[in-house]
């Protein structure tokens, strides 16, 4: 395998020449080791994450406290694949997604969770995204065949080789002249554009965006890094790059020289782990089953879906709420389509591939309000013990003062706990088993 030093100058021109030649071996040997740098800068193994039984366990590079002390020795279990194989669905191929997932970001440590997406080192984060999209593909189209990673991978190879060969600044050339080039490339020859509609899902899955070139903000901060890394292994980029991540929805992400960054450019760096995060993130919101209220959070607009016909969550005139005809009716065809089987559409989300968020997130270990939220959609599909152990794990895992918490969406979890323990206690905690019109095979699956 090649080193991944610094080129001499006759290699850099040989690559200029040929960069075809070179293109086998853009992808960095260290993101496919299966050690990792621990911060004492000792090799160790990547943890396992128990992804076929489904157990749940956390990355090496969690940062919440609180999850890293919940995720300790328990026994708690991942729904999505299992039930699905109950349903007599395959699973194969999604399982494979999940694993290659799990294996990437299981190289995060606590320090390269918290490098900028421009610098080399630790996951592959392309391979990540890319094992996302083969989950998430295998659980829609349930296709026995396994999703094409590799052919994506060298795709994005080519869009960088593509620069080498027509869009190099000349010599000596200064770094905002090659960015500039990079940027005109990137945007206007290739055509990339940026769009935020969460009700197209191609621009939230890397291979989409690769093949349509249009994307979301995060995917494209995610691509123009990639193309960073491979231009700085072929020696063509000298200097040290930040990536211009735009908090709004107008601009687009963008290079600059590292050392002319700004104390206020902090927030529009990505490092490894939130750029993870957000791309699981837009899809969770994205494929959200219960759709109504957007002004509220995900976990609220499903706890409003089970106490729609009961009236408020909480009682008192503090946070008593009523509710609408229209949100009753919204809630009520929710539950139609879930119940018919229905299982993903284009306006009203997709509860299978929300799952696979909520349990990705969770490996992540983002927070306790995921596991929250991955209850609340178990309450839904009526894995009525996996919710209330879920729940009984946010509760039991909370500081004990939870400064900045909305006391609403804590009544609303006591609310949905208290509910969910009344009806394992009707039928005695036993083993339910899953509708089958709901996890199986649907006459209307779109």
């Amino acid at each position: 395998m090649r080193s991944t030093s610094a080129p001499s100058a006759t290699t850099s021109i040989f690559r200029l020449t040929n960069p075809k030649n070179y293109k086998k071996t853009l992808r960095p040997t260290f993101l496919h080791c299966p050690t990792v740098w621990s911060t004492h800068h000792t090799v160790r193994k990547a943890p396992k994450l128990r992804t076929g039984t489904s157990g749940f366990c956390l990355c090496s590079g969690s940062g919440s406290p609180e999850l890293e002390s919940s995720g300790d020795g328990n026994n708690l279990r991942f729904v999505l694949h299992d039930a699905l194989d109950a349903a007599g669905i395959d699973t194969k191929q999604a399982r494979a997604g999940r694993e290659g997932f799990c294996k990437q970001v299981g190289r995060f440590t606590k320090i390269s969770a918290e490098t900028s997406i421009a610098i080399s080192g630790g996951a592959d984060l392309a391979r990540a995204a890319l094992n996302i999209a083969a989950e998430d593909d295998s659980i829609i189209s349930r296709s026995s065949a396994p999703f094409p990673v590799e052919a994506f991978l060298e795709r994005l190879d080519d869009l960088s080789m593509g620069f080498c060969s027509l869009h190099l600044p000349p010599l000596h050339s200064p770094p905002e002249a090659f960015l500039r080039n990079l940027e005109r490339y990137f945007y206007v020859h290739k055509g990339f554009r940026r769009t935020d509609l969460i009700s197209d899902a191609r621009s939230l899955y890397l291979h989409s965006v690769l093949t349509c070139r249009s994307g979301t903000a995060i995917m494209l901060s995610l691509i123009f890094s990639e193309m960073l890394k491979t231009l700085r292994i072929c020696g063509f980029l000298d200097f040290d790059v930040e990536i211009y991540y735009p908090c709004d929805n107008l601009c687009l992400p963008s290079g600059y020289q590292k050392q002319k960054s700004k104390f206020s450019d902090q927030r529009h760096i990505l490092t490894s782990k939130s750029l993870v995060v957000e791309i699981l993130r837009k899809l969770k919101d994205a494929f959200w089953p219960f759709r109504r209220d957007h002004t509220s959070s995900l976990f609220l607009r499903a706890a409003d879906a089970a106490n729609h016909a009961l009236g408020p969550i909480a009682s008192g005139d503090n946070h008593s709420k009523s509710y609408s005809m229209l949100e009753i009716a919204s809630t009520k065809a929710t539950h139609h389509r879930l119940g018919r089987g229905v299982w993903t559409n284009a306006r009203f989300g997709d509860m299978w591939r929300a799952l696979a968020a909520c349990e990705r997130l969770i490996i992540l270990g983002t927070g306790l309000e995921e596991i929250r939220d991955y209850a609340a959609l178990l309450y839904h599909c009526g894995r009525y013990e996996e919710c209330f152990e879920y729940l009984n794990l946010y509760q039991n895992s909370r500081m004990p003062e939870p400064d900045g918490r909305d006391q609403y969406e804590e009544d609303a979890v006591k609310q949905l706990a208290a509910r969910v323990n009344l009806i394992l206690s009707e039928r005695g905690w036993s083993k339910e088993a899953v509708h089958g019109s709901y996890w199986g095979n649907s006459i209307e699956p779109w």
